[in-house]
């Protein structure tokens, strides 16, 4: 069955539309977590933590504002980024000052990471939602694996939770793009922007750990 191009287009722009509204808040999050790094580059471990709770308490209430008001929405995204990249900014901070040339190796391997998974889960036809449950539920074990080596030294584990990491963010950035690609609801845009934001932070943490160590 063929359709006319008059029921195609509408869909089309309005799938382009929400990737770029989706993409610029990504980059202004981005931005926001850029400006949180550099103001909480010398907080104490104690406030990274706050800050570090702080963002995720957004991301929560991104979660249920997302249906109530897109003002809001942006608002509490713009914050996760601030209140993120205070918490980090004292270990990008610290990367930056012991071994610069991995910070730029992990924004580099980072972009291209996101832009290859990103570019098949959003071409792709198949469907990724068993992709997407399998790799949260492998995010919740690589989350208590990491709990169990701040008290446990396993020789190699740190490489290895690092590849895992990788592995889990490829499967979520696929499904996130995916997910992209089948909204049509601009409302969403704020909360996607928000996973892919956090697909990208983790990468590059990963990345980060990886290069990192090496020097």
């Amino acid at each position: 069955m063929q359709y006319t191009p008059s029921y195609v287009a509408p869909a089309q722009l309005q799938a382009r539309t929400l990737f770029g509204n989706v993409m610029w808040l990504v980059a202004l999050t981005a931005g926001c977590f850029a400006l949180g790094c550099y103001a909480g580059r010398n907080l104490s471990p104690g406030w990274s933590i706050v800050w570090w709770i702080a963002g995720f308490a957004c991301l929560i209430g991104l979660n249920f504002a997302r249906r109530a008001s897109s003002g809001v929405s942006i608002a509490l995204l713009v914050l996760m980024g601030l209140f993120l990249g205070l918490g980090l900014g004292p270990v990008v901070t610290y990367y930056s000052t012991t071994s610069p040339r991995a910070v730029w190796q992990a924004a580099g391997a980072t972009a291209l990471f996101i832009a290859g998974c990103g570019s098949f889960g959003y071409a792709t036809r198949r469907d990724l939602s068993a992709l997407g449950r399998i790799s949260f539920f492998a995010l919740l074990g690589l989350i208590v694996a990491g709990i169990i080596l701040i008290f446990v030294h396993i020789p190699g584990a740190d490489l290895a939770y690092s590849i895992f990491g990788l592995l889990i963010f490829a499967g979520l950035t696929m499904f996130d793009f995916q997910r992209l690609r089948r909204s049509q609801d601009a409302a969403s845009a704020p909360f996607i922007a928000a996973s892919i934001f956090l697909d990208a932070l983790n990468v590059f943490l990963f990345f980060l750990r990886l290069f990192g160590g090496r020097d």
